[in-house]
């Protein structure tokens, strides 16, 4: 039997290579590495984060000069031994956690109820009418002078202290809720007029997104003046907080535990803070930052 010969056809000019699917050939995969813009980014950050932690630690160097220079300041590791001393006691945390439930209590009152007066005030101009004044003067007096008044009308318990609390962070949020809102470009609120948009659309689409900067930075500034004010306020018929065990430490010349305190306070109202900032890149990533 004789095997038939195998014939060898040529493919077409137009064929596609072995390999290659459809007569393209396969794309190379897309590069996963970061863009150019992200990678400075990043060097940014630890840029930032450098400074940072040598501004961190020159700070403590100063602190120390100062301390060898004759001041009559503790030093660094004074403070540290204290608070160790003080924590594991147990007095530090029922301290901080009086204070932090205050400080969170009465500001995040004040918050919920700024938000929509200012909305309020901002949107409508009868209502800014006849609410400006008001927060204006109230503005104009310290929280801590409401103090006397607050514990004659809500006695001596919790009341008064996150009453006053509440009053610093309302009028600090009140006021930037409303200028954020007054500060909308009119140009966005009348382009969505002439798409049709109602007044309620614009104010949910348009205004809360655009206040929102504003809103955030009167939360920073509201918080501070809720730490600033609850020392003051525990300062008077407290039985616990960071502030009346500074009062104390004051009264036998514990400077160390004064430190300690001013410490504590000072590293809560920071975390605080860049959980604000955090919240505040999140939702506003639109906005440009420099």
């Amino acid at each position: 039997m004789t095997t038939p010969a195998t014939t060898r056809t040529t493919p077409p000019p137009d064929a596609p290579a072995p390999g290659a699917t459809g007569g393209v050939t396969d794309a190379p995969a897309p590069s996963r590495a970061a863009s150019p813009a992200t990678r400075r980014a990043r060097r940014d950050g630890r840029a930032r984060l450098l400074v940072s932690l040598a501004s961190l630690v020159g700070g403590i160097g100063v602190w120390w000069v100062l301390c060898l220079l004759g001041f009559q300041l503790p030093t660094p590791a004074a403070v540290l031994s204290r608070g160790v001393e003080l924590a594991l006691s147990g007095a530090l945390w029922t301290d901080t956690w009086a204070s932090l439930r205050r400080v969170l209590a009465g500001f995040l009152l004040g918050v919920v109820a700024a938000v929509p007066v200012g909305f309020l005030m901002g949107w409508y101009a009868p209502v800014r009418a006849v609410l400006d004044p008001w927060i204006q003067f109230f503005r104009m007096i310290p929280p801590l002078a409401i103090i006397p008044l607050a514990i004659v009308l809500l006695g001596i318990d919790e009341g008064p202290r996150i009453f006053v609390i509440f009053l610093a962070s309302f009028l600090a949020n009140v006021v930037s809720t409303y200028q954020g809102v007054v500060s909308v470009d009119r140009t966005l609120i009348n382009a969505a007029r002439v798409l049709g948009a109602k007044d309620g659309t614009i104010f949910l689409r348009v205004v809360v997104p655009a206040s929102t900067p504003f809103i955030l930075v009167g939360m920073r500034i509201g918080l501070g003046a809720a730490w600033a004010t609850v020392v003051a306020a525990e300062l008077i018929a407290a039985q616990d907080g960071l502030g009346r065990s500074m009062q104390k430490a004051q009264l036998y010349y514990q400077i160390d535990t004064i430190f300690v305190g001013l410490v504590m306070i000072g590293l809560l109202g920071l975390a605080m803070d860049r959980l604000l900032l955090l919240a505040e890149k999140k939702l506003t990533g639109w906005q440009e930052r420099r």
